[in-house]
């Protein structure tokens, strides 16, 4: 298993146990929130809908996009995997929390797993806000200690014989999964595959999608 250490003198927002750390960013958005809410300009209700639409849609699709060129062109699969900084960075997808970028390619024999096990380190810029559960005590613990519990957890069940690595991104270091690309998408273009790649598959704990389900799952 690949586990990363993270340096604790880094410069980064974390949520640690026992407090919490905002970004100047999420700080102002925060209080952007408060103000908006407290004048009535914003229903609390449809903000949790903007909130959710950005963590489950808006962000992931730029992954989707990034995995499904790679799926469907060698090169920049070659490319994505030797420098994915760059790779991403060419699609236009840059920002804070992304500017140091690693794919890991899962594969027939080795599955891909991520978590930040000092807080919730998260590529914003190719999967947008991380989902609450990401930066829950319960996942960062047991996906090291536990993944093929976690990802039957998460309905996701592996052969035995396969490999899982799990990788603890880190303020220098945020992970992107390479999902294994489904079979019967043959001659698919980029924009089709990636209808079938869900955020959860970029993390690692899902897979993308066949051909034959539905667009409803993460």
């Amino acid at each position: 298993m690949n586990h990363d250490h993270h340096d604790h003198d880094h410069d980064h927002d974390h949520d640690h146990e026992g407090g919490t750390v905002l970004s100047d960013v999420e700080l102002r958005v925060r209080a952007l929130e408060s103000v908006l809410v407290e004048k009535g300009y914003v229903d609390p209700a449809a903000l949790d809908v903007l909130i959710e639409t950005y963590e489950t849609k808006v962000g992931p699709h730029n992954g989707a996009h990034v995995v499904a060129k790679a799926w469907s062109d060698p090169a920049y699969r070659d490319w994505l995997l030797k420098d994915a900084t760059a790779a991403i960075r060419s699609l236009g997808y840059i920002g804070r929390q992304g500017e140091h970028m690693v794919a890991v390619e899962n594969t027939a024999g080795i599955h891909n797993m991520v978590v930040c096990t000092l807080c919730s380190c998260y590529p914003w810029p190719v999967l947008g806000l991380p989902p609450v559960w990401y930066k829950s005590a319960p996942y960062r613990s047991r996906a090291v200690m536990d993944p093929r519990g976690v990802l039957q957890d998460f309905g996701v069940i592996l052969p035995a014989d396969k490999q899982i690595r799990v990788w603890d991104s880190t303020a220098e270091i945020r992970y992107l999964v390479l999902p294994e690309r489904p079979a019967g998408t043959e001659g698919w273009s980029a924009a089709r595959l990636a209808t079938l790649v869900t955020r959860d598959s970029m993390i690692g704990t899902g897979l993308a999608r066949s051909p034959a389900e539905p667009e409803g799952a993460q």
